[in-house]
């Protein structure tokens, strides 16, 4: 199972079944996480800056394009609730 380590939180780092988003796998943890649109993908507040590993993660879904293509979301950033690890 891929490991993800997020730099501020607490503890060792994440085990992230495939298939299951970034943003699930840091609640599963019993971590809080800010997302004001309830994991829709009609916000930014849950971006995560991807330092290393971006090719273990699900391509860009429509809303991350929609951000990207407007400035909200760099090159670099997710949003977790959209991105996933691949298998």
């Amino acid at each position: 199972m891929p490991l993800l380590t997020i730099a501020g939180l607490p503890g060792p780092p994440l085990d992230v079944p495939a298939g299951r988003t970034v943003l699930a796998a840091i609640h599963a943890a019993g971590h809080d996480w800010w997302h004001a649109c309830g994991a829709k993908g009609r916000c930014t507040t849950c971006r995560v800056r991807v330092l290393a590993g971006a090719e273990f993660l699900t391509p860009l879904t429509a809303p991350e394009l929609r951000y990207q293509a407007a400035g909200r979301l760099q090159e670099a950033e997710r949003l977790a609730c959209q991105c996933g690890v691949k298998s």
